[in-house]
């Protein structure tokens, strides 16, 4: 029994093929699925998969990639977090790879979500990409400690991820801890605790080994669970409990 805590049901890619996707979920022993919104505009979307099936939890936010999508206010993302089956703030963060210039306005974002996350109860869904140290810098500074979240598709150091776990944050792993050349993960999915740890697709994106380059899907995070579970040296099931009631335990779900 395993929960795939980050995927993007709503893109062409899946939605397009949303039924046979779930019967795959369900084939795989994938009992449930979070759903991350990336701007408000495709919001609605998002919702609706959420609420159409009983599998499926959402969550609402704007992700820094998105930097021609509508600002979200701390009320509205109050407001929508109220919503049926929306469990979390995000996806949110800081992406220094793909953004170039005065970047003032990704980290004004950042700190809007976790504003509203404090506000509303929610945990955070945190995208950290060439920006770890402003990421826990502003995490520190707007006391994301207090709701706490994960660290989504994890690719930093162990100093990175011991920095979020000491703001009581999960660590996720997707795909990419399945690559030959991602040596330092591996390190790392070795080293964080159990009880803290999640693993996801972020589907379409990422698949894993044997499915990288092609279209992923939420019934691939069994490959994950599987790598990670052989990297740590234990069993599949004992992995598979421990992330699922992490999952269930941050996002107050029942799965």
């Amino acid at each position: 029994m395993l929960v795939d805590s980050h995927c993007h049901l709503d893109l062409p890619d899946l939605a397009d093929d949303l039924d046979k996707v779930l019967q795959r979920m369900q084939d795989n022993g994938i009992v449930h699925a979070l759903c991350i919104s990336v701007t408000l505009e495709k919001w609605p979307k998002v919702q609706a998969i959420a609420a159409s099936h009983p599998q499926i939890s959402a969550s609402v936010g704007v992700h820094p990639d998105e930097a021609e999508a509508r600002e979200p206010s701390v009320q509205e993302l109050v407001r929508l977090a109220a919503a049926p089956k929306v469990v979390a703030i995000g996806e949110t963060g800081l992406d220094y790879y793909r953004a170039s210039g005065d970047l003032e306005w990704q980290r004004e974002r950042f700190r809007t979500h976790i504003r509203a996350s404090r506000e509303c109860g929610k945990p955070l869904v945190i995208h950290t990409r060439q920006a770890a140290a402003d990421t826990l810098e502003i995490m520190r500074q707007e006391r994301a400690d207090q709701v706490g979240g994960v660290m989504h598709c994890f690719t930093e150091t162990l100093e990175v991820a011991q920095a979020a776990l000491d703001l009581g944050f999960h660590i996720s792993f997707s795909g990419i801890v399945t690559f030959k050349n991602a040596v330092e993960l591996k390190e790392v999915a070795r080293a964080i605790p159990l009880d803290r740890m999640l693993v996801e697709t972020d589907a379409p994106y990422l698949a894993p080994v044997p499915y990288r380059g092609k279209r992923n899907e939420p019934a691939y995070v069994r490959h994950v669970a599987e790598y990670v579970a052989q990297l740590r040296g234990i069993s599949l099931e004992a992995l598979a409990q421990a992330t699922t009631a992490n999952f269930a335990a941050l996002f107050k779900v029942a799965v």
